[in-house]
């Protein structure tokens, strides 16, 4: 059997520039550990016009925060504040839920260089995808 995998070729230093750019820590939670670290993008690189491998579609988020941010869970609107979904906030857990129920309101750690910063219009487009899943 033979199987076609695609491949992104810009995803190891898409991932090395944003890190760089966070000092090496989750925007969200400010976790330091790389290993527990992705670059998300904010908008798909299937979207040809704005999902360019740049530090400004990137976001540097631990491993549950990218796949909360990714199912619409976690929203960060042009302002750079976090918006938890209602789903999570109504659920009661343990401290790893309780960890992500308290950046609902917060601001996201930014990178010192204004040009490293997300792009507003980017995170206009996916905040409006987060709204819509609610």
């Amino acid at each position: 059997a033979l199987r076609e995998v695609k491949q992104r070729l810009h995803q190891s230093t898409f991932r090395e520039a944003v890190l760089q750019a966070y000092d090496g820590r989750c925007a969200l939670s400010g976790l330091p550990e790389s290993l527990l670290i992705d670059a998300a993008h904010i908008i798909s690189d299937k979207d040809e016009r704005l999902g360019q491998p740049v530090v400004p579609n990137g976001l540097p988020l631990s491993k549950i925060h990218h796949a909360a941010f990714d199912s619409h869970l976690i929203g960060i609107d042009p302002d750079y504040s976090v918006h938890v979904s209602e789903r999570l906030l109504a659920q009661k857990d343990g401290p790893m839920l309780e960890a992500i129920k308290q950046l609902n309101g917060r601001s996201i750690l930014l990178p010192s260089r204004l040009r490293d910063r997300p792009d507003r219009d980017r995170l206009a487009q996916r905040f409006e995808a987060f709204k819509e899943a609610a």
